[in-house]
């Protein structure tokens, strides 16, 4: 059990054997699910882990308990791989109060049919605390940071906020060296639809003062907060991190893949920035929207199947859609071998998102490029490439 100050540590447990993680992110790394143990006059326990890990972790939290009785657990989003084992760790230790905001113990009532938490709870609000003895924790609603009923802590006398899914990653809780990339994933993916929320509760963050940031998944962060608190704004804005151009593909016999490496080679040629080329196909789509995220421009190339969209492609706009990338400058390129739909498709897509713009020329190629393709490919790049 990691101590992470004096006393407070980590309680939480590792899953290294899952193969999707709410059945659609792949974890090729595992994932944690974290939990807190806060020692003082009143023992409080900062969330529950996934029943997968719920054995493990009544283990550590007994270990952690030494033979005394925790007064509290403080649930601060009930999604069961946090709130898994509360069933449990109750039946265990009944005398426990639950602390959760309203919303979240009328939802645990979804998922644990049959337990009375109105009898065991402590109903928490925007800036409400509680006194552990010489530990003072304060509560911060997250509305949509990426559920309703979300809440953070603040422990003020350690300075550690315990920041509930928000900073947290598709990694172990020992790894910090992939964060950049596995957090923009995880956030991309399950938090980024609600950049606004997270705007709203960054703005009540301000001020407050942690030097520690211990999620619920993933490593607990304790050095160079700015870099994480910059990117968390970066993402929760849909501002682009890096100048650059996400040239993404979907391609039947390999006509449309050949487009696609002849453009982000005009691209490169063109120093539009870092080119990176994903096939939608072979590659899982929570890897791609966490590129167009971080990329300043898209490059969407796709064939056209059954007069629409070939499914890989519609199923990444629909995604980035869903997620609310808006912002980007992007260029289609579409291939048919008899009706080119693909192209308006895909415009249709992108002219129902936010401030997406479609840079011209679109450009259509028949069954496989040909040499006649090459000065519409060169304009587009050029087009695109333009700041």
């Amino acid at each position: 059990m990691e101590k992470i100050t004096a006393n407070v540590r980590f309680i939480g447990a590792e899953d290294d054997n899952i193969d999707l993680f709410e059945g659609q992110y792949p974890a090729p790394a595992g994932i944690s699910y974290n939990s807190y143990f806060i020692n003082d006059e009143k023992i409080a326990i900062v969330d529950a882990v996934d029943m997968r890990r719920c054995d493990d972790w009544l283990v550590a939290l007994d270990e952690a308990l030494g033979g005394r009785r925790p007064a509290y657990l403080i649930v601060q989003h009930v999604e069961p791989d946090h709130s898994g084992s509360i069933r449990a760790m109750l039946e265990r230790y009944p005398e426990v109060k639950v602390v959760a905001t309203a919303k979240a113990l009328a939802m645990l009532g979804n998922f644990f049919e049959g337990m009375d938490f109105a009898s065991c709870s402590i109903a928490v609000c925007d800036g409400d605390t509680l006194e552990l003895g010489r530990t003072v924790l304060s509560f911060v609603t997250a509305p949509m940071v990426h559920w309703p009923e979300v809440m953070m802590t603040h422990d003020l006398t350690d300075g550690i906020l315990f920041s509930a899914d928000a900073f947290g990653s598709f990694a172990m809780s020992g790894s910090t060296d992939a964060w950049d990339s596995e957090a923009r994933r995880y956030y991309c993916n399950i938090v980024g639809k609600y950049g606004s929320s997270v705007q709203t509760v960054m703005k009540k963050l301000t001020g407050r003062p942690f030097d520690i940031i211990a999620p619920l998944h993933g490593p607990v962060l304790k050095n160079n907060l700015e870099h994480y608190w910059m990117l968390y704004d970066k993402w929760s804005r849909y501002e682009p991190e890096t100048r650059g151009v996400l040239v993404a593909y979907a391609s039947i016999y390999g006509g449309t893949a050949d487009a696609a490496r002849r453009l982000a080679a005009m691209l490169r040629d063109r120093h539009a920035g870092e080119v990176v080329l994903f096939d939608l196909c072979r590659h899982d789509l929570s890897y791609a929207v966490a590129e167009a995220f971080r990329l300043s421009r898209l490059a969407l190339c796709s064939v056209t199947c059954d007069g629409a969209l070939f499914p890989a492609m519609y199923s990444f706009i629909h995604h980035l859609a869903g997620k609310n990338l808006r912002g980007r400058r992007v260029a289609v390129v579409e291939n048919g071998s008899w009706t080119p739909l693909a192209g308006k498709r895909m415009c249709d897509m992108l002219e129902a998102m936010r401030d997406m713009t479609v840079v011209s020329p679109v450009v259509t190629i028949r069954s496989r490029m040909h040499d006649s393709d090459i000065p519409a490919l060169a304009s587009l790049a050029d087009a695109l490439t333009e700041e």
